[in-house]
């Protein structure tokens, strides 16, 4: 069991290396695109399937709430939260669309719309992006592996180097917590 565990951290170990050498102008532009809209009076749209819907939860609990910074809370928003909305639009229109509905309704110009995909794949995730640059919104993937549909589709894309579903969670999680400081002090400033 030690060796599985001492193998799985040096896995994790390789793909936080190899993100630092590919990812960091990427996690910066982010940051800075979070920072403007912020500044311009909008808000930031997340949402995902499964453990990417609790990273957008996450990202909107820090953002809300605090991160490190006694701040004024900053604008966000995950369209995963409201389960009366999600199970009407998977009703009466299909699950692909629970998020394209939510961002035509609650979007405007100056708000960011940011997907989280592992695979890159999630067709309810590529819509809501199709939706936001239909919309004229800025819009951020955070996915793995090649980036899968998503990275065709948005401005911004944070690509994991990994094609393990664990691994791209992992570093998911750390550019989230290093997105949130970086806001946090863009906006104080």
């Amino acid at each position: 069991m030690k060796e599985r565990i001492a193998e799985l951290l040096n896995e994790s170990l390789d793909v936080k290396k190899k993100t630092l050498e590919t990812q960091i102008e990427v996690i910066e532009s982010i940051s800075r695109a979070i920072i403007k809209s912020l500044k311009a009076g909008g808000k930031v749209i997340i949402f995902g399937n499964g453990g990417s819907a609790a990273d957008a939860q996450h990202l909107v609990g820090e953002f809300v709430g605090r991160f490190k910074l006694e701040r004024k809370a900053l604008g966000a928003i995950a369209l995963t939260t409201n389960t009366s909305t999600l199970t009407c639009v998977a009703n009466d229109y299909s699950y692909d669309d629970i998020f394209a509905r939510q961002i035509e309704g609650l979007a405007k110009k100056e708000d960011i719309a940011m997907g989280i995909s592992t695979s890159g794949q999630a067709n309810n995730v590529a819509l809501g992006l199709v939706k936001a640059k239909e919309m004229g919104l800025k819009t951020i993937a955070l996915t793995g592996g090649d980036g899968g549909k998503l990275a065709g589709i948005s401005e911004i894309n944070l690509i994991v180097p990994s094609s393990n579903t664990p691994r791209i969670q992992e570093i998911h999680i750390t550019a989230i917590h290093i997105i949130c400081e970086l806001v946090e002090v863009g906006v104080s400033s």
